[in-house]
């Protein structure tokens, strides 16, 4: 799996220059790709259970071959961040009981909303809440 990563970009991606202060700022520097996909699927080996580890490793696996070819500096930083916050927050179970950020929300695609609802409802289904379409208030 190679990254169209450029070493300048790569020195360059560092949390104060990425200009959110997220819990990021923990970290001393973006993980490169290769690394970071690895402890991806470590953590879910570690942390989730078999059927959730299954959606989630096809699903990481999908999106790192999906931005193999990115190019843009910006875009390569903004998707190492997401995935390294995911992967600290599942290593140390802050993801449980996580409300998803509203901002966040708002920058979503339609697509990845679908996805996210999709996501939403397999859980549901599988912890025996959402048998049908209704949702519980």
């Amino acid at each position: 799996m190679s990254f169209a990563l450029r070493p300048t970009a790569r020195l360059l991606a560092t949390p104060a220059s990425i200009g959110s202060k997220s819990s990021l700022t923990e970290a001393l520097a973006l993980l490169p790709p290769i690394p970071l996909y690895r402890r991806i699927l470590r953590v879910h080996r570690k942390k989730l259970e078999p059927e959730m580890r299954l959606l989630g490793d096809s699903y990481v696996k999908s999106e790192f071959r999906a931005h193999r070819s990115v190019e843009n500096p910006l875009h390569i930083i903004g998707f190492l961040t997401e995935w390294q916050l995911y992967v600290q927050k599942l290593e140390g179970d802050a993801w449980i009981g996580e409300k998803l950020d509203k901002s966040k929300l708002d920058k979503m695609s339609d697509q990845q909303i679908g996805q996210l609802y999709e996501l939403m409802q397999a859980i549901k289904i599988q912890e025996g809440e959402g048998e049908g379409d209704g949702e519980k208030q």
